[in-house]
Order: structure tokens, then sequence, then C-alpha cells
């Protein structure tokens, strides 16, 4: 498993858009990617180019850490989906989202009906092993 960051800065296609970057670690057995910054329309590809290469790797489960995320919009939300879609039975993943700037649209949208929703990476941690 390669750990790494990954960052995306928008460049002069979208000139005012945040940054947001992304770390991949492998935490008790789960992939973790913990994204930070802002999840929007010019940063959602790069959240789904990481999601994809982690997947390409079949790991058992993928955890994606969101508490350093300052605003989650609907393309994020989008890209969460896809990642669950694509990861089928072969992987499990859990979102670990906490605040109004995340966990928040996910329960009001009920993603988290979806997706494993956790406050915490040691309760998206715990949540695994007992699986």
């Amino acid at each position: 498993m390669c750990c790494g960051e990954v960052t995306n800065t928008s460049g002069d296609a979208y000139p005012l858009a945040d940054t947001m970057t992304t770390t991949v670690a492998a935490h008790d057995g789960a992939t973790v990617l913990t994204v930070a910054g802002e999840v929007d329309l010019a940063t959602a590809p790069a959240l789904e180019n990481a999601i994809d290469a982690i997947l390409s790797g079949k790991p058992a489960a993928l955890i994606i850490d969101l508490t350093a995320v300052s605003f989650l919009a609907s393309a994020g939300m989008a890209t969460l989906v896809a990642a669950h879609q694509r990861a089928g039975a072969a992987t499990a993943i859990a979102v670990v989202a906490e605040g109004p700037a995340t966990s928040r649209q996910l329960k009001m949208t009920s993603l988290d009906q979806v997706f494993a929703l956790h406050s915490t990476l040691d309760a998206a941690l715990a949540a695994l092993r007992q699986r």
C-alpha cells in the first residue's frame, strides 16, 4: 500500500477555488483516505481519482475521513455515492464526518443510509473490526 499525499490545486480553470488535499494511510487493516479543504465542483474530480486509485487495489475496507473538510458540496456527495457503488461487495466503505460542514448534509440527504457514517476515525475502525 502506498502512502502519500496528493494535492489538488485549482489552477487557472477555477481561480477562486480553494485547495483540497488527500492523504492515504493504512490503519488496522483498513485504507484511510483523509480529505482536507473544500470538496466542490472544482475539487471533486481529484477526490474521485484518489478513491479510484485506492479501489483499484481492492482493499478490504476504505474509510473516507472528512473530519478536516470545511465544505462539502453536492459534487462531493455524488463522488462518495459513486465510490460506494464502484466498491460493491469487495470493499467495505465507511465515512467519517462530524459537524455542520459534512455530517449534516450527509444526514439531510439520507446518505447516512447508503454508507456507514461515523463521527470519529476510531469509531469507524472499531465498526470495521466488528464486521
